[in-house]
């Protein structure tokens, strides 16, 4: 969406501020109204009800990172805690509020590394989990059997996270400030819309970024998966004109091939233009999947393409939880400008009671004129543990091997250990 702007800099950012107090209160408003208009005489004991029927929660992860790579830079090591603590009301006459607090704290002074926000920039290698206190959601809910419709602070998550997740990896996970409206007017049928006005990040507040993000996910449900239609409208404020407008489709299921054997496949196509600095950029993306699922062993080969304007512009998803694609060492969370074409295997399953999974990947550029073809290759393993509801605990590895030098890419080595406790 293309916006002409006539004010400052400075007015413009009042302007989104009060915009955005103008959203929270609009939340409290009707979490005031709605309810005297709705219910009858007894609408303090539906409110007292609802208190006290609310959900306190806490999740809290302990964990260990270890970076190695072959630069200059140091072995970065970081320990960290994040606590999350939250409360969800009760329903009074379909409408809920919930509220979440988040806090990442370094542990026992081990903080060798770059957190993205300064600390030790420049010696250590990046672990991106400074350390931040903030509210991470606050919303009002209205719910009925056609609509959900939440505004405030928000976790959203579309599809499989590819365009818009909560990148719940890092320690300070992604929400954001809006509104957002999920429809369903029909089994089977599901209509998303959300408007963002904050991306809050996972490098804490001062790296939140102020946007006017349109968000709409179409889904319909077959005997043979979920077919989606999507249109994610991008647009950062600030003064120059931006967007990013990305259109796409994609289908996604499973098939029983025998009692033993299920079929798995996805496929999706994306084009997206990006307007920056006064210059047009166009590219498209393509992913494909096959797998099956065997006795409880699931094996699945991808082809996921990034594509390139002529080497000058590599296909973006920055709403995304990236960790979860290209490999965990988090070499391409910025696709190249000569693309990124990504053909990986996975193996997953349980064995004694532990999740087991093993990952290659093999990176080369969508540029075929680009003087950089071979952007390296990655193994990721992961051996995690579930002992009771409430706790678990895993360790992670990642090895990236760097190809062409002119890529800028080196070896890298990440290694995380963890355990996490819910209430």
């Amino acid at each position: 969406m293309k916006t002409t702007r006539i004010n400052s800099q400075g007015l413009k950012s009042q302007r989104f501020k009060l915009q955005r107090i103008n959203v929270l209160s609009l939340a409290v408003a009707a979490a005031i109204v709605a309810p005297i208009g709705t219910a009858s005489a007894n609408v303090g004991e539906e409110i007292t009800t609802a208190l006290k029927e609310g959900t306190a929660y806490g999740d809290f992860r302990l964990r260990y990172e270890f970076v190695d790579q072959d630069n200059a830079l140091d072995n970065a090591k970081g320990m960290t805690l994040r606590s999350r603590l939250g409360y969800k009301t009760g329903d009074v006459s379909g409408f809920s509020a919930g509220i979440e607090f988040e806090d990442s704290r370094v542990v026992a002074g081990i903080d060798d590394y770059n957190d993205t926000n300064g600390h030790n920039a420049g010696e250590h290698s990046v672990i991106a989990d400074p350390e931040t206190t903030e509210l991470d959601q606050a919303y009002l809910q209205y719910k009925n059997d056609l609509v959900t419709a939440k505004v405030g602070r928000q976790v959203i998550t579309m599809d499989n996270h590819r365009f818009v997740g909560h990148v719940g990896w890092r320690q300070d996970r992604q929400t954001f400030d809006g509104y957002s409206l999920k429809f369903t007017p029909m089994k089977n049928l599901s209509m998303d819309y959300a408007y963002l006005e904050q991306r809050n990040r996972i490098f804490g507040e001062e790296k939140d970024i102020d946007s006017k993000d349109h968000l709409i996910n179409v889904g319909y449900k077959t005997p043979f998966g979920k077919a989606t239609a999507y249109a994610y409208l991008l647009e950062v404020d600030q003064s120059a004109d931006n967007g990013l407008d990305t259109y796409g489709i994609r289908f996604s299921g499973k098939t029983d091939v025998s009692s033993d054997l299920k079929a798995l496949y996805t496929l999706e196509y994306a084009t997206q233009d990006n307007e920056s600095g006064g210059t047009d950029y166009d590219a498209d993306y393509m992913n494909l999947e096959a797998g099956a699922v065997f006795k409880g062993v699931t094996a699945k080969l991808g082809y996921e393409v990034l594509g390139s304007d002529d080497g000058n512009y590599g296909f973006s998803t920055p709403l995304a939880t990236l960790h979860k694609f290209n490999g965990w060492s988090d070499q391409f969370l910025g696709t190249p400008a000569q693309g990124l074409v990504d053909m990986s295997l996975t193996v997953s399953g349980k064995l004694a009671g532990l999740k087991l999974v093993a990952a290659y990947h093999e990176f080369e550029a969508d540029d075929s004129t680009s003087d950089i073809d071979d952007l390296g290759s990655e193994l990721d393993l992961l051996v995690a543990k579930k002992f009771t509801e409430n706790y678990s605990a895993g360790v992670k590895y990642a090895m990236y091997s760097a190809g062409d030098s002119a890529a800028g890419k080196v070896d890298t080595d990440k290694a995380w250990l963890w355990v996490s406790a819910k209430f």
